[in-house]
């Protein structure tokens, strides 16, 4: 199993979310969805200054075997996207939690939408669920 950060919080369709020292939050998909994507060919992005909805599609990721989409785990503006995606997808294979950030959102209701998101340990549980 892929080792998940405990500093996160994630939904059921693999993204993840972090929240910075400034409230915002930094988004990307999990290691475990990457995983399963397999190697990563393109990443559309988010519009910078556009609005992100918590549970509606934000972004795609393609892969030789599939297109998926990617979910906002919260609500708010695109303030970053991380462009370097653009000429590198395999950076989120690579580095899935790290450099393979998809965008940072500043939300408008963090406490109540964090309060939704999967703690580590039932994000944990749902990849065991999915394995069975």
């Amino acid at each position: 199993m892929s080792e998940i950060p405990g500093d996160l919080k994630f939904l059921k369709s693999h993204e993840w979310a972090r929240v910075e020292s400034d409230g915002s939050v930094t988004v990307g998909i999990s290691d475990h969805a990457q995983g399963l994507l397999g190697d990563l060919v393109y990443v559309e992005l988010p519009e910078l200054d556009g609005e992100a909805k918590a549970g509606e599609t934000i972004a795609v990721v393609e892969s030789v075997k599939a297109a998926s989409d990617v979910y906002s785990p919260v609500t708010g503006t695109i303030i970053k996207v991380n462009s370097a995606l653009s000429d590198k997808p395999e950076t989120i294979n690579e580095d899935a939690y790290g450099e393979g950030w998809l965008y940072v959102v500043q939300p408008s209701d963090l406490a109540a939408e964090l309060d939704e998101l999967l703690g580590p340990d039932d994000y944990a549980e749902v990849l065991e669920d999915d394995d069975h």
